[in-house]
């Protein structure tokens, strides 16, 4: 099922689909050459190399029926009431029995629906064992489109091959979908090339809460993952949508690290808007990709954010590599 329009609406009893003129996702630019990462946090390799037994599902809640769950992987974001429960995201395969007990301790509603918020494996790793065990796969087009072809990602070497069949999204949009679910308004809305081709952040309207996937790394830099569609302009545009959706009491779940608010979304801008204004003048000036690492414009910044996962140097590349701002256009399917 495919929904071709700005807002596609479901709550608990039907689907109401209404149709209108809308701006297409873009065909998915090359550009991010070169760079090996040791690290396993956003591809499906880690379930096959990572050892996840000692992994622990924790909770922690967000509103009333919401909580945030985090294990190995991006964080899980868990609604739950009188129409069931859904997750945004599910990390990896090989946690998806301990994901699954970690609700069954909240709340015996069935769950329903899985929203993926892209199409990286640390999100999407569990979505064949929910598929089938009844979960209706929510995502962007582009989600489909990445998870159902092989896939290269050029900053962890590696090829991703297709995911199978009960693992795909089974309703996907193309602006926003809308669910109707336990007392709320919950809306998946597509933030072209930002951290993906395919990236939704998940607004609760009216509890209040804001997850926004991996367009927001609350961990120091993100990972931008130009192979996929990415760039520097749509991830700030991303924010920036966030920002617009949120007020001061307004609980943020970030793709990766610790639950936030508003003010901590605002920093993660404004840590953006100075990367790309840094990176980006050296850009204009005629230097090299090679040129502006060596000179260093993140220096002032790599201590508190340069630590995690993507380090001085990558941010730097995915900045340089980022495609100009573009209309979102349709992929080819």
């Amino acid at each position: 099922m495919r929904c071709l329009q700005e807002d596609c609406q479901i709550d608990s009893r039907s689907l109401v689909v209404s149709f209108a003129l809308v701006i297409n996702p873009d065909e998915r630019i090359t550009m991010l050459k070169s760079l090996i990462a040791g690290s396993l946090l956003l591809t499906g390799v880690a379930q096959a190399q990572q050892d996840f037994s000692s992994v622990t599902i924790r909770s922690e809640q967000v509103a009333e029926g919401i909580y945030m769950l985090q294990g190995s992987g991006g964080n899980i974001g868990l609604s739950f009431g009188e129409d069931g429960a859904f997750l945004i995201d599910d990390q990896y395969a090989p946690l998806s029995d301990k994901i699954m007990a970690a609700v069954k301790e909240l709340t015996d509603g069935e769950i329903r629906f899985v929203i993926n918020t892209h199409w990286h494996g640390d999100h999407t790793g569990g979505n064949e064992n929910f598929g089938n065990s009844g979960a209706v796969i929510v995502a962007h087009d582009n989600v489909h489109q990445r998870m159902s072809t092989d896939q290269v990602m050029a900053f962890f070497g590696r090829e991703v091959p297709a995911a199978p069949d009960a693992a795909l999204p089974v309703l996907t949009f193309n602006d926003r979908v809308t669910l109707r679910l336990n007392g709320d308004d919950v809306s998946a809305i597509h933030t072209p090339h930002a951290h993906t081709d395919g990236d939704a952040i998940i607004h609760f309207s009216k509890a209040n809460v804001l997850h926004m996937g991996d367009v927001f790394f609350n961990i120091g830099y993100p990972f931008i993952d130009v192979d996929s569609g990415g760039g520097i302009h749509g991830l700030i545009d991303a924010v920036n949508k966030g920002l617009m959706l949120a007020n001061d009491t307004t609980k943020v779940i970030p793709g990766h690290g610790p639950l936030t608010d508003r003010a901590g979304l605002i920093a993660y801008r404004d840590l953006l808007v100075t990367l790309r204004d840094s990176v980006l003048a050296l850009k204009a000036q005629g230097k090299s990709l090679e040129e502006t690492i060596a000179i260093k414009p993140t220096a002032a910044l790599d201590e508190k954010n340069g630590q995690a996962f993507i380090k001085a140097d990558q941010i730097v590349t995915f900045i340089f590599n980022s495609p100009e701002q573009m209309a979102d256009k349709p992929r080819s399917h």
